[in-house]
């Protein structure tokens, strides 16, 4: 019997596969799905194909016997609980489109249970260590002058690395004190900047990026060769100053966006503000972050109450 890892080229499936496949790739171009999510969708449907065909099952022919047992052959294979929500995710997706075009009359992936994963409450910095990672930050060269400005923005509007690299320069607006973000899906929205990002950003539009500048690229932040940055220049970056600033190496990009989060709900943000301003399509997502602020009243109670 095949293994559930067993692939086989694309061109390899039969035409009926790889029509669904095409399908699927068409369906998510459509949607503006993220190309990481393509591929993972297109290489899990592959995965799926390969299954399938070495037990001569056509995509028509799969009902939901055969995807649980696929379902557990992935699980006999030690699959984080993730990786096999996202595999029957994918597989919901590919049935969801070919009963749209009428090649199949329903969807037996529904009846498949997405498995629970387990939640790790977000990693958040404290307003002071986030003060003392900013101000770390100098202002002596180009890319100094630059990293202030753009991690003082991603902490200001709660952006994503891929949102800050992909900032263009008409983005910000000055006088209306906001940023124009290009996010996920394509979805455009509009996020408020305070006043110290908005004069970091306006002092690394006239120190430092004409210095960076070597084109006409309209990138907002610039690398040291005129390039717009990748999200490991800014992995890489933030990494440095989190160590210069005695916090250690393993500050990630997205802790400035969660501390955004968490920072506003504490302060007595809106909830249903803050999922417009990080860009979520449901309040479930902006939701973990009250779990963050019960867990931080949980420990404070744990720590000054005397019948605790």
């Amino acid at each position: 019997m095949p293994s559930s890892g067993a692939t086989l080229p694309a061109s390899a499936l039969s035409e009926r596969w790889q029509h669904a496949l095409r399908e699927l790739d068409s369906d998510l171009r459509r949607r503006a799905a993220a190309e990481k999510t393509r591929r993972a969708y297109g290489s899990d449907v592959e995965q799926f194909a390969a299954w399938c065909s070495a037990r001569s099952l056509e995509p028509a022919a799969v009902g939901v016997p055969d995807l649980r047992r696929y379902a557990a052959s992935l699980s006999h294979a030690a699959l984080k609980a993730s990786s096999l929500a996202r595999k029957i995710a994918s597989l919901r997706a590919l049935y969801r489109v070919l009963r749209e075009h009428g090649e199949v009359a329903q969807n037996p992936a529904d009846l498949m249970t997405l498995p629970k994963r387990p939640r790790a409450l977000p990693h958040v910095l404290r307003p002071e260590d986030l003060s003392r990672l900013l101000d770390r930050i100098g202002a002596n060269t180009p890319l100094e002058v630059r990293d202030r400005a753009m991690f003082e923005l991603a902490y200001a509007s709660g952006l994503r690395a891929e949102e800050l690299v992909n900032l263009q320069l008409r983005a910000v607006d000055f006088d209306g004190e906001q940023v124009r973000v290009e996010g996920k899906g394509s979805k455009t929205r509009f996020v408020p900047v305070g006043e110290p990002a908005l004069a970091a950003i306006a002092r690394y539009l006239e120190r430092a990026r004409p210095a960076l500048a070597h084109d006409d690229d309209e990138a907002l932040f610039l690398s040291r060769s005129g390039r717009a940055l990748c999200t490991s220049d800014v992995r890489r970056r933030l990494r440095l100053w989190a160590t210069r600033a005695g916090l250690g190496g393993t500050v990630h990009p997205h802790a400035l966006r969660h501390s955004f989060a968490t920072h506003l709900l504490d302060g007595g943000g809106d909830l249903r503000a803050i999922q417009e301003m990080l860009g979520h399509s449901s309040i479930s997502t902006t939701q973990v972050y009250t779990r963050v602020e019960s867990a931080r009243l949980k420990r404070a109670y744990a720590s000054s109450h005397p019948r605790a």
